[in-house]
């Protein structure tokens, strides 16, 4: 009963000032033109920085629960009605104000910054954040990459929109970095994590259309710095077949 009440009224307030029933926002939404961006070439991270801050939703209007992902932190929050909208609320203060314009999740902050969202395809039991990584994975790598230069030259090499990789000598699992502390460490350069049985390190990603250069990562910073990590010598070139 206690959920039945909040449900009632925020069925009224919305009534009449939107013509989606509150049930339609439940689910997970995705920042679709973050991944589009990203698809087009150049940066990775100027794609991400620009598209941002937010790239993942999960909604919950029964419990009343809100949540989203940065693609390195994630808050969890309150949902409440209000006569036009529905608003996110979050510990220290921070709102977010919510409707649909069609199928798309509209969202606007406290400073008016502006971005849409698109529900994800099979999101399943996905955690926070996992929607948004398996469809950009499945956009930005998806597909064969045939090894041009390096160890393994001729190989096929698959990156998997689940984190694993085959085809690349050594390394069975990779992450794209989207933000937090590599995203600051990489600085304007695009990373990535290469690793096999939980033993890895990071790698200097370039990605020009159908071309993808793979660096290792040569850390500049002083030893009592944070690291800078920069493009040193080239492993490999992948083109996509």
């Amino acid at each position: 009963m206690r959920q039945a009440l909040p449900l009632a009224l925020a069925a009224l307030l919305l009534s009449g000032c939107a013509s989606h029933n509150p049930e339609d926002f439940n689910g997970t939404w995705i920042n679709q033109d973050a991944i589009k961006a990203a698809v087009k070439g150049g940066s990775l991270r100027q794609a991400l920085n620009e598209h941002g801050p937010v790239f993942e939703w999960k909604l919950d209007i029964a419990d009343q629960q809100a949540s989203f992902s940065n693609g390195f932190e994630a808050a969890d929050g309150q949902l409440s009605a209000t006569e036009k909208q529905w608003q996110a609320s979050f510990q220290g203060g921070q709102t977010e104000q919510l409707e649909l314009d069609g199928d798309e999740l509209k969202t606007t902050d406290q400073s008016g910054a502006k971005q849409t969202f698109v529900r994800a395809k099979q999101p399943g039991n996905a955690p926070l954040g996992g929607s948004f990584e398996k469809a950009l994975y499945q956009a930005y790598l998806g597909g064969d990459w045939k090894i041009v230069e390096g160890q393994g030259q001729g190989s096929v090499v698959r990156f998997a929109d689940n984190g694993g990789v085959t085809g690349l000598p050594g390394p069975d699992r990779f992450a794209l970095c989207l933000a937090g502390d590599c995203a600051t460490m990489g600085g304007s350069n695009d990373s990535l994590w290469l690793e096999r049985k939980q033993r890895g390190a990071p790698f200097i990603l370039k990605r020009d259309g159908d071309k993808l250069e793979i660096f290792q990562a040569v850390n500049r910073a002083q030893p009592d710095e944070m690291p800078a990590l920069a493009a040193g010598s080239r492993q490999w070139v992948l083109e996509k077949n």
